[in-house]
């Protein structure tokens, strides 16, 4: 029997170290970042601050743990936060803007268009200061791209919008940026300018970069410092962190490739639809292929070597560093037989 390749679409985070990475890695100058800090861990942190315009970031292993840490520090016990519909802090991380940061989550509809909400929006939903008994709400976190509306992101003149609106009432602002590095590349704007006016950002060197683990967070000097302690609290402090951060910094040179994942989704898209899907358009490197049921559809694919995850009513496609573009067209030729199988009418994105 010959082996079937599997072609991996379920996250660009499924990709491998390169060479050159590993050989970073290896090669890393290290130190006890807890204690007199690791001069690689320093390098990375400093050079991802100037990137976003920031006084200084730290290195932490997850997004999941950036994004925590900075709404621990924006928010107090029972404060309400604005975040734009099925953001990751409200449906990925397991309740703990609630449980550990403290603060009750606001959603807010997609009104802007998928995964955006408008100016408006922000300070219809901020309201002004009421009595003491009143809910203060104090914060408003984006995100860009956004993941479970298809990788769609903001430009910059948007982002300021949203900014200045969230600013004129008073609010802190995190972005969510986990995937910022491709919204720069699909928008031509720098990534200092999606990061504008955010009073802390996290950004993701595994996502779409090819780094093993890390996020950076950034803001001003001082937040900074508050986050390592948190970080600290959370179990999040590394010793010899070199290792990690010498792979930050490879990564960081893979910017410009992304550009190569969104043709590739792209591509994907249109080979779909020339046999019969109706995939939305995609921004980046995230596509969403509706389908009747996509826990059947998934079934099928996966005996085709093609691995996805479902989204609501839609199949999610992630592009990445580790496949080629004969991969994609290699996708489509194992799609055809399955057409029927897998659409018996078109179902709508939810």
């Amino acid at each position: 029997m010959q082996f079937m390749r599997v072609l991996d679409f379920r996250s660009d985070t499924v990709t491998q170290p390169t060479p050159e990475m590993r050989a970073d890695m290896a090669a890393a100058e290290v130190g006890d970042d807890v204690l007199e800090r690791d001069p690689t861990m320093d390098r990375l942190e400093r050079r991802v601050a100037e990137m976003l315009g920031k006084e200084a970031a730290l290195w932490v292993p997850t997004g999941c743990m950036s994004n925590l840490i900075s709404l621990m520090i924006h928010l107090r016990r029972g404060d309400r936060f604005l975040a734009p519909a099925q953001a990751h802090v409200l449906d990925s991380e397991l309740g703990t803007s609630a449980w550990m940061a403290l603060g009750m989550p606001v959603t807010l509809p997609w009104e802007g268009g998928p995964g955006r909400v408008t100016p408006a929006q922000i300070i219809a939903a901020a309201g002004s200061p009421g009595p003491y008994y009143s809910l203060r709400t104090t914060l408003l976190c984006l995100e860009n791209t956004h993941n479970f509306a298809g990788g769609t992101c903001l430009n910059a003149a948007d982002h300021k919008a949203l900014i200045s609106a969230a600013q004129s009432k008073g609010l802190k602002v995190h972005l969510d940026g986990a995937r910022l590095w491709h919204a720069s590349v699909a928008t031509g704007d720098t990534i200092s300018d999606l990061a504008w006016g955010a009073d802390t950002v996290s950004v993701c060197l595994s996502k779409g970069l090819g780094a093993p683990m890390g996020s950076l967070l950034a803001s001003d000097k001082g937040t900074v410092e508050e986050a390592r302690r948190i970080r600290k609290m959370l179990g999040g402090g590394v010793r010899q962190g070199g290792v990690v951060a010498a792979a930050g910094l490879r990564a960081l040179e893979h910017i410009d490739d992304l550009a190569k994942d969104h043709d590739r989704a792209a591509r994907l898209a249109e080979g779909l639809i020339s046999i019969g899907f109706q995939p939305t358009k995609p921004e980046t490197n995230i596509l969403f292929v509706p389908v009747p049921r996509p826990a059947e559809a998934m079934t099928h694919l996966e005996s085709a070597g093609i691995r996805c995850l479902p989204v609501g009513g839609a199949l999610r496609f992630i592009t990445h560093r580790d496949q080629l573009d004969s991969d994609v067209d290699e996708a489509i030729v194992r799609f055809k037989p399955l057409v029927s199988a897998l659409l018996n009418c078109t179902a709508a994105l939810r």
